[in-house]
Parts: C-alpha cells; structure tokens; sequence
C-alpha cells in the first residue's frame, strides 16, 4: 500500500511548484468590490486619483449571466475645475464633481443619437434650457420653454454648448428631491476645451459608443481610488 507514497509527494511537490493560473492572482473586477452597484446589470466608473484631480479614468462594465462583470472598455475622463466632492455635501458654485452612485434616466444632445442608441434621447432646440436657478419650480430640470421663474442668468441654454453637448448623459446627482444649493445639472457628456464645471466628459467618440452599449437602468459611479471618497464606497 506505501509503493506508491513516494511518487505522490513527488507529484504533490512539483505542484506547489508550478505557477497558479493569471486569473488566481487577479483582483476582483472594480464593481464586484464595490458596496453596492445599484442592481444595474450596467456600470459606468469614473475614478480619480484624489480629490483635487481634474483628470482620471472612465471605464464600463457588464455583468454577465454568471454575475462577474466584465469590463467592455475604457477612456480618459475630466472632472470639474475644483476638483471632486462628497455628493451629499457639496456645495453649488464650486465646480467639483460630485461623488457617488447615480441613475442615468435619459440623454440628450445638439446632435442625432447614435444608430442603436436604446435609452430615451432629447433633442436640444434653441427653447431648451437646464435650470439651475435655486428660486424655481424647474430648479434642476429640463425646460423647454425657459420657466418663468428660472432666470436665464442661472440656467444653461443648452444649444450654446454644442460641442460639449453634442451627446450627453443625463445623471440623477441631486435630481428625484433636489436639496437647493446642491447643485443641478450634473451629466456625462463629450469634452470641452478643459476641465467641467462639476460634470465628467469624455472624448466624443467615447459618448457615442456609451450611447450605443448603455441600456436603461445602467448607472454611473464616480469616486477617488481610496479615502472617504473612495468608490469602492459605494
């Protein structure tokens, strides 16, 4: 019964020896070490080095029948000038982008959605407006035409940033009970000549493929790599 002993410890051995599989040492995928993703089969992450960044990575993910998210792609990403800020104590007027985990309930652009495009797009006329004026009903909605009581120096008339807002996502950061003086429109859109005014952009063609892959109820993560904004936080 022991003829065999030696040459199965030997076997056993050289095994231990030998190097484990890639995918053994690989972390998990970013949104599988996340606290929570929503119940979104869709994720897009948007992450920064720090607070102070203006710059980082957007990457997109899908999960699979089997539960692991597989990630489909991934470009530069912008954040506002003043950097990034806790979503849920930001402050309006200070250009940082807010973190945390959002809703994307619809898009809109200056130009046609792409071919495939599946999620609810709004065209932008010379009547649509963003309101962003804290004293009004619309604060934090599309307007079309201009409320009444938004005042235009506090909105954005949206065909004037055609290039920014050639295709854009909208996010719900401050959108289903808005708290005056969080903050209003806050998207996802195509890069201007810099760093945003508190959204997050992405070279054009990158918009144009997120418009074609996000289906509705995708959802959209933005956080730093570590700290009390760390997106794995959320």
């Amino acid at each position: 019964m022991r003829t065999g002993a030696a040459p199965l410890a030997a076997a056993l051995a050289l095994t231990a020896l030998l190097p484990l599989p890639a995918h053994a040492n690989a972390p998990r995928p970013l949104p599988s070490r996340m606290a929570d993703t929503g119940g979104a089969r869709q994720l897009i992450t948007a992450v920064a080095d720090r607070t102070t960044s203006t710059t980082g990575t957007l990457r997109w993910w899908q999960r699979e029948g089997s539960g692991r998210w597989r990630e489909r792609g991934r470009a530069p990403a912008r954040f506002g000038s003043g950097g990034l800020a806790e979503g849920r104590a930001r402050v309006q007027g200070t250009n940082t982008t807010p973190t945390g985990l959002y809703g994307l309930p619809y898009a809109f652009g200056t130009e046609q959605a792409p071919p495939g495009t599946r999620i609810a797009y709004r065209p932008v006329t010379g009547r649509s407006w963003w309101c962003q004026d804290n004293g009004s009903r619309a604060y934090n909605r599309w307007s079309e035409p201009r409320a009444a009581d938004c005042r235009a120096s506090e909105a954005e008339h949206l065909a004037d940033y055609a290039r920014q807002y050639a295709h854009a996502l909208v996010t719900d950061f401050n959108y289903r009970r808005p708290v005056r003086g969080r903050g209003a429109g806050v998207f996802l859109h195509v890069n201007g000549a810099g760093a945003t005014a508190g959204c997050v952009s992405v070279p054009k063609d990158t918009m144009r493929r997120l418009l074609r892959w996000v289906r509705p109820g995708a959802r959209i993560a933005v956080g730093t790599e570590g700290g009390r904004t760390g997106i794995e936080r959320y």
